[in-house]
């Protein structure tokens, strides 16, 4: 059951609570839209998102970071602790678009890393603090709208425990946009994909874009009708 207080109790707080839902849901459908059209269209070149991967490490003289396959669906990221990139069952072996694309990303994040891509610094350095907000700052919140006496004090730790989260979705923009844009770069200038094809993977990076676009609005929105019933409850 939903706590008291979380119920709209008006029009703003209603598009307040339905626009994050309905922001998330249209950017999935479009990533998945994307994703379904050019991972069943192969790249000419015969190479695959693991060869991509390698060849553009090797071109921007990063030899310190590993390759792995993992299973799953879009399961592909880098992780800069262990320098390792993982790649998924429908990038690692696959040529198509959207393979090639989501793995010159992937490297994308490790040219920021050997760089020293400041967003990318100040989001691993939030993480911790994002990490415990996440998990922490619901529980709060809602036993805030829950309890009588002292509620609204924990309410609030809530709500600023969910700031760090809102600050992470935020910096992750640039640094999502900017490995996309090196992706991009490094696919033409290894001449890995033509200028079709790199229209094609283009497509399935703007539609992962998206979501990281949507996360933020929808945390941006939540967070302000939670300063609005913590306003209402003082």
């Amino acid at each position: 059951m939903m706590p008291f207080g979380f119920y709209p109790t008006s029009g703003l707080d209603l598009i307040l609570m339905i626009l994050p839902m309905l922001i998330a849901m249209w950017a999935q459908a479009k990533v998945k839209s994307a994703y379904a059209k050019y991972s069943q269209i192969g790249s000419r070149s015969g190479m695959t998102g693991a060869d991509v991967a390698r060849g553009i490490m090797y071109s921007e003289g990063i030899h310190d970071v590993d390759l792995e396959h993992v299973p799953g669906q879009m399961t592909d990221h880098y992780d800069p602790v262990h320098k390792v990139v993982r790649l998924s069952d429908g990038v690692y072996n696959s040529t198509s678009l959207a393979a090639l694309g989501i793995a010159a990303h992937e490297v994308g994040h490790v040219i920021q890393d050997a760089r020293g891509y400041a967003p990318m610094r100040i989001r691993h350095a939030i993480y911790p603090v994002a990490n415990i907000g996440g998990k922490l700052a619901w529980p709060l919140i809602i036993g805030g709208l829950l309890f009588g006496l002292g509620g609204g004090i924990v309410l609030k730790v809530g709500i600023y425990l969910f700031i760090a989260s809102v600050a992470f979705t935020i910096i992750t923009l640039p640094v999502e946009f900017n490995a996309s844009r090196r992706a991009m770069l490094a696919l033409a200038q290894g001449g890995a994909m033509p200028a079709d094809e790199l229209a094609g993977a283009k497509k399935v990076l703007d539609a992962a874009a998206l979501t990281y676009v949507a996360a933020a609005a929808a945390a941006v929105l939540t967070l302000i009708r939670l300063l609005l019933i913590a306003q209402r409850r003082d």
